[in-house]
């Protein structure tokens, strides 16, 4: 005869049901959702966190190629950068650059925006078009515009062609503009990206608030202007701190362009951490990164949350 044993799963006097115990309750503790977190915290704490905290640590050293100890020196390298003007300008630099891209690359990215929201099969492909500098190597982009701006290149042919005389402006050689440039050809990589949330941010605009408007006769850049843009605000908060942030941390397209020439006009903290760092100062180099992220983070939070305020407003 077989015993049949049976486990009593009736309500307790509080109504509530006895606790699992036992094997069950281990297996439900293994198979939890949050052990599914584990390699991605793993991954983050090696690549992020130590690395970061490294960065604190090696700033106070004087770690370089050309001595096997490291010794402790605290904040001698941020005075050292400080009192050499070096750092101020490269952020200085840096700190232009990153505006203009914001501007530039928001611009654009709303101008395609508006010129391509009606969804016709020519507008699709201009979408696409405009997208794919965006999914493009930095690098890629970096060196086509330094051999199209050279002054023997393709912009200076196509403008002469057009004013009928030789052009064979520096486009890249000179300080005053230079910056400029660099700065629209970062702007002209990265504005398709700025055109799709402004896509997507114009498709979620009720177009009842739009019929009323044209209905009480305001006209085109009025309603652009006092519904239209106002209600664009979170795409408008999402691209200018990316594009802000993202261009604090540019590198690639200024280093395939002019290398931070010329005469460092275009020297970015970032190109400048490269250089120093392939001299062999790595405690210096360390010290800039640092000085970099504190920047970066410095500028995050009064940006996102002016716009963030900007949108509770509207």
């Amino acid at each position: 005869m077989t015993a049949t044993i049976t486990t009593d799963r009736r309500p307790t006097a509080g109504g509530r049901a006895p606790a699992t115990t036992g094997p069950r309750r281990d297996r439900i503790r293994k198979n939890h959702p949050a052990w599914f977190l584990v390699p991605a915290f793993a991954v983050l704490g090696v690549f992020f966190f130590v690395p970061t905290i490294f960065n604190f640590v090696y700033a106070l050293t004087d770690w370089s190629s050309f001595k096997s100890e490291i010794g402790f020196v605290g904040l001698r390298n941020v005075r050292d950068l400080i009192t050499s003007g070096t750092l101020l300008g490269s952020l200085r630099i840096t700190l232009v650059y990153a505006v203009l891209v914001a501007l530039f690359q928001n611009l654009f990215g709303l101008l395609l925006a508006l010129l391509l929201e009606r969804d016709t099969r020519i507008n699709r492909f201009a979408r696409v078009m405009f997208f794919v500098p965006v999914i493009m190597s930095a690098l890629a982009v970096g060196y086509v515009f330094q051999a199209m701006l050279k002054p023997d290149g393709a912009v200076n042919g196509i403008l002469g062609t057009v004013l009928g005389r030789d052009l064979t402006i520096p486009w890249l050689g000179d300080t005053t503009w230079t910056l400029l440039v660099v700065a629209l050809v970062h702007s002209w990589k990265w504005m398709g990206l700025s055109m799709l949330i402004y896509l997507a941010g114009l498709k979620t605009i009720n177009e009842d608030v739009l019929e009323a408007a044209r209905l009480d006769g305001a006209s085109a850049w009025r309603t652009f202007r006092d519904i239209r843009f106002p209600l664009l605000a979170p795409a408008v908060t999402f691209n200018v701190a990316t594009a802000l942030l993202g261009s604090m941390n540019g590198f690639d397209v200024v280093q395939a362009t002019t290398a931070g020439g010329p005469a460092r006009s275009t020297e970015l903290l970032n190109i400048f951490i490269f250089r120093t760092f392939g001299q062999g100062l790595f405690a210096q180099a360390t010290t800039m990164s640092l000085v970099l992220f504190l920047v970066v983070v410095a500028l995050a939070f009064p940006v996102i949350r002016t716009l963030r305020k900007r949108e509770e407003v509207l």
